[in-house]
């Protein structure tokens, strides 16, 4: 499968954190093929092995989860209530569309709703939104309405808009964190499948970043990685209004390597490394702004007696929203350096 497609794939698959399932199961059939082994654990993550001439483990991780809600409480009315999956910023939500999954599986259209601007007052016009003040509208007027289309209490939802290549270097789609992160691992898989591996490679697509890294946490203490490197759509704020020292990343400026977070400090000499692959393939490269967000790496270096660890990213503008936007060079680039990555790493740190 080329990028686009790929990419198109994954970022259109429905996988709010806790309901990973059908985007594990895309990302099953991807890898296959290119694996010696695919395991699925208890918590949901997909785990793929590619043995290697030694039984030491690099881990690659990527989550699976986007953000989403849930339907927290359906009115007598049959306006839906919604609970957030992830963090959402509550201002962008009125009038965007959601597709809900309901237990047959089935996806239902509906639109987040909120009191028409036409009849508040000044005051409440001002007044922050808030996610307890919007409603899911999916066209009924009854709670019995709702119960016959099988709703219940529970039921997922994600805000669902196509993948669109807007031009020759420009993508956009929702869910590139970390849909982005999980496509930079097919693709340095599929560069690597006719390569005899100086270590066991350990890929991880795990579950429920976006709700307290935990997916990582149980694949990294199963896969007891020697060194592990977490791919992740990130924060790019390359736009107006946003001066230079709040950027954390850039657009078109090549992967983006972090030196911390919120989560986790990056040991420098990880973060040499991951310059010199950079440097050594004559690629652009970038520094992701500490201490902005965080990844799952900062469950992964906490594991069993601690695991060398970096972080790199792609840079996309506006995660967390309906739709995201990532340049395709920084995406390609990203993957030359997780390629490089695996295969040197073992000479790296492999004392």
């Amino acid at each position: 499968m080329n990028t686009i497609d790929l990419l198109k794939t994954l970022s259109a698959t429905f996988g709010p954190s806790g309901f990973e399932t059908e985007v594990r199961e895309t990302l099953r059939g991807l890898v296959k093929p290119l694996v010696d082994e695919v395991q699925v654990d208890a918590l949901g993550n997909l785990i793929a092995i590619r043995h290697g001439q030694s039984t030491r483990k690099i881990m690659l991780d990527a989550h699976m989860d986007e953000v989403g809600f849930m339907i927290s409480h359906i009115e007598e009315n049959g306006f839906l209530r919604l609970a957030p999956l992830g963090g959402w910023d509550a201002r962008i939500l009125p009038s965007h569309a959601v597709s809900i999954q309901i237990r047959s599986g089935e996806k239902v259209r509906g639109i987040i709703g909120s009191a028409p601007p036409h009849i508040l007052t000044a005051e409440e016009r001002h007044k922050s939104i808030e996610l307890v003040d919007l409603f899911v509208d999916v066209g009924v007027d009854s709670a019995k309405e709702i119960e016959a289309l099988n709703f219940h209490v529970g039921d997922p939802a994600v805000i669902e808009y196509p993948f669109q290549q807007v031009n020759s270097n420009t993508l956009t789609g929702k869910a590139f964190d970390d849909r982005a992160g999980c496509a930079v691992a097919v693709q340095a898989l599929q560069q690597l499948q006719h390569e005899n591996l100086p270590w066991t490679l350990a890929v991880a697509f795990v579950v429920r970043e976006e709700i307290g890294l935990r997916g990582a946490r149980t694949a990294a203490y199963q896969i007891q990685p020697d060194i592990a490197l977490a791919l992740e759509g990130t924060i790019a704020a390359d736009v107006p209004g946003v001066p230079p020292n709040k950027q954390p990343t850039q657009m078109g400026k090549g992967p983006a390597i972090s030196i911390g977070d919120r989560s986790f400090i990056v040991p420098r000499e990880m973060v040499i490394f991951l310059e010199e692959l950079a440097q050594n393939l004559n690629l652009p490269y970038q520094h992701k702004t500490p201490l902005y967000g965080g990844t799952d790496a900062g469950a992964i270096h906490e594991s069993r007696e601690g695991v060398m660890t970096g972080i790199i990213s792609v840079p996309c503008r506006y995660i967390h929203a309906p739709l995201s936007m990532m340049r395709l060079t920084d995406f390609e680039q990203t993957v030359q350096v997780t390629k490089a990555f695996v295969q040197q790493a073992p000479k790296r740190f492999g004392s």
